[in-house]
């Protein structure tokens, strides 16, 4: 009895045979089983995968773990921060970090393109910020290192995809997930607090591929399921469409501000700004420059694009975004 398998079958297949990972053949055959006809001719090929994820499963779940971990689950911070991009398989997390850095993952049509950290910087005006594509998070993938990257980064991108009808609950599937780890997700405005014992990470949806046939459908379904104070990003990283707009939206996310130094007598350095935490002080400032500094401290004159002109400040003074601080000892 004939299969009647669709064409996106066989190219699929072709990448079953290049992977060696357990996770990824399993996501692959996943894939490989929705795609394939439901009817006699196909029961025996349906049999097969099934017996062969069974198999895959059970070999996984043998395999002593001291390994495992030992995937980097630190990436050391750079520039103004560190942002952790999230997502299901194939929803454009690696065509976006392509999009908005230097950095030149591999990009597939198929699951599990990502197969560890990959850190890249992004530029936003005159400083730096670190992303990071981790491995997609599926329900039968979610590793102990990607968890504790999520945790130690300053913030995260939770990409939905909506090229897919069901992107919407993967995004449910997805937050579960994470709660599996003690990870919660919330709104970029809100106050981060750890006092329920999960480690809180401010968030920003991105509802990507909005070029796509249906993407209006989706991102309905998608708002519907959101929780209150979340507010969804429409992107396109494939044709860049919003991405000056995100890039705005990821500084802010991080919640920092940007200070220039001022040497007396002379013009304001303007290169290389000092990155601090918003709600950070005049003595932090004095800190960061020379650990001396604070202590030595007489003064300092601010100019801003607001008010100041060159106005005297004292050390309880709050930074604020383009300050320029002349410090006088």
């Amino acid at each position: 009895m004939p299969t009647n398998l669709p064409p996106q079958y066989f190219d699929i297949e072709k990448k079953l045979k290049t992977i060696n990972d357990p996770h990824e053949k399993i996501a692959i055959m996943e894939e490989l089983l929705s795609i394939i006809p439901k009817h006699k001719g196909t029961e025996k090929l349906q049999a097969l995968y099934k017996t062969k994820i069974a198999k895959l499963k059970t070999k996984i779940e043998k395999k002593p773990t001291k390994a495992k971990h030992a995937a980097s689950f630190h990436i050391n911070s750079a520039g103004a921060g560190q942002v952790v991009l999230i997502g299901p398989p194939n929803c454009g997390k690696s065509t976006l970090i392509r999009s908005l850095t230097n950095a030149t993952p591999e990009i597939g049509d198929y699951p599990f393109t990502t197969h560890t950290a990959l850190p890249a910087m992004l530029k936003y005006k005159d400083i730096q910020i670190q992303l990071v594509d981790i491995p997609p998070v599926t329900p039968d993938y979610f590793e102990y290192w990607q968890a504790e990257i999520i945790k130690n980064a300053d913030a995260a991108l939770i990409i939905v995809d909506l090229g897919k009808p069901n992107g919407a609950l993967d995004f449910l599937g997805l937050l579960e997930k994470l709660k599996e780890k003690n990870i919660e997700i919330i709104p970029e405005k809100k106050k981060v607090s750890n006092d329920n014992g999960n480690i809180k990470k401010r968030a920003l949806i991105l509802a990507n591929k909005s070029d796509l046939p249906n993407a209006e459908n989706n991102l309905k379904l998608l708002k519907e399921i959101l929780e209150p104070g979340f507010e969804v990003i429409l992107i396109s990283a494939a044709r860049m469409d919003n991405l000056k707009e995100l890039i705005n939206r990821i500084f802010l996310l991080l919640d920092v501000l940007r200070v220039y130094s001022k040497t007396p007598g002379k013009k304001a350095s303007l290169d290389e700004p000092y990155v601090f935490k918003k709600g950070s002080t005049l003595l932090d400032m004095a800190k960061s420059v020379h650990r001396d500094f604070a202590k030595k401290l007489k003064f300092a004159r601010l100019w801003s694009k607001n008010q100041y002109n060159g106005q005297k400040i004292n050390r309880d003074y709050i930074l604020q975004d383009g300050d320029i601080i002349e410090l006088h000892l």
